[in-house]
């Protein structure tokens, strides 16, 4: 089955291809079969915006479509960012990079003893025929003061998984993809399969 992921951040392409080899016959990104499209993530849940990207990539393409969204929580903001993870800073791309939303993230941390945070991930995979099977997954873990690590993205420098000395961006993709809230939605999304 060719399966599409849907999504145009690169960092995102390449963990969910890593992750589903060997899984699928064929696996694209929206750029590799010529797709320019953006969906607007309007959804008040990362389940609703993933649903909407795969059916949005499914309906255009007429393949098996894939995506995610996916965000860091964190306890004493809230559960801030959240689903405005990747636009934390501001809605236009010259604010909401992610040195811009890391920088945001620590001023908003100061003085709050509460470091604890998680990523969590909702993954959708719709099939042209409509059929439609979602999953999630969570990293649990704190946020740090300054940042370790050059693999990775978004918070990953800042954000120390439960039980490692490493940040996320000090681990391998291996490392990282066997207990990223990614890796983890796309293995339980393999389960329901």
């Amino acid at each position: 089955m060719k399966l599409i992921i849907a999504s145009n951040n690169a960092h995102k392409v390449r963990e969910i291809k890593q992750i589903l080899a060997g899984k699928f016959d064929e696996i694209f990104s929206l750029n590799e079969v010529g797709v320019f499209h953006e969906t607007i993530e309007d959804g008040s849940s990362f389940e609703e915006n993933a649903l909407k990207k795969a059916r949005e990539i499914a309906k255009i393409t007429g393949c098996a479509a894939i995506a995610d969204d996916s965000g860091l929580c964190v306890n004493a903001l809230g559960g801030a960012p959240g689903i405005y993870s990747a636009r934390y800073a501001g809605d236009c791309s010259e604010h909401s990079t992610d040195e811009a939303n890391n920088l945001l993230l620590i001023k908003n941390l100061e003085g709050k003893a509460d470091r604890s945070a998680y990523y969590s991930c909702a993954v959708a995979l719709v099939y042209p025929d409509g059929r439609e099977i979602v999953a999630e997954g969570y990293m649990h873990g704190s946020i740090i003061d300054s940042p370790r690590g050059t693999r990775g993205f978004g918070y990953d420098p800042f954000f120390l998984p439960e039980g490692e000395k490493r940040t996320a961006a000090e681990l391998s993709d291996e490392e990282k993809n066997a207990i990223s809230h990614r890796g983890r939605a796309l293995m339980a999304l393999l389960n329901k399969i």
